[in-house]
């Protein structure tokens, strides 16, 4: 949620904060909501407008997909979080000049936790 400057007026959010916390309140759920029901989801404040307008964007670029019913249109996540970030991940290695190396830096920052599981993806037992 925005919060607030010195001044007391409500902080804006970007775009893309916003387009996570419609997919958040999407992820959140097992059925389709509406622009309202994820207007009442987000709260802070959000026109009707906004949320309908970042659900649009949502939908042009692939990641969310809409069930109409009538006039009445509700949104789905078309992938779920892990699928997303996934991706993203993947998006990422490709842009760069050296996957392997990226990959490298990558794993020297993950947790003891998060390294384990990575072994057990891999099917590769612990030193």
């Amino acid at each position: 949620m925005a919060g607030t400057d010195p001044r007391g007026r409500a902080e804006r959010r970007s775009a893309g904060a916003l387009e996570s916390e419609v997919l958040a309140a999407l992820w959140a759920t097992d059925r389709a909501l509406t622009p309202a029901e994820i207007q009442s989801e987000i709260g802070g404040g959000l026109a009707y407008n906004t949320v309908h307008t970042i659900l649009k964007r949502l939908y042009d670029k692939g990641l969310v997909l809409r069930d109409v019913d009538g006039r009445r249109g509700a949104y789905r996540p078309a992938k779920n979080a892990a699928e997303l970030t996934a991706e993203a991940m993947h998006e990422a290695l490709d842009r760069g000049p050296d996957p392997i190396a990226a990959l490298q830096q990558f794993v020297t920052g993950l947790s003891p936790r998060e390294e384990e599981a990575l072994r057990d993806l891999l099917g590769g037992s612990g030193p």
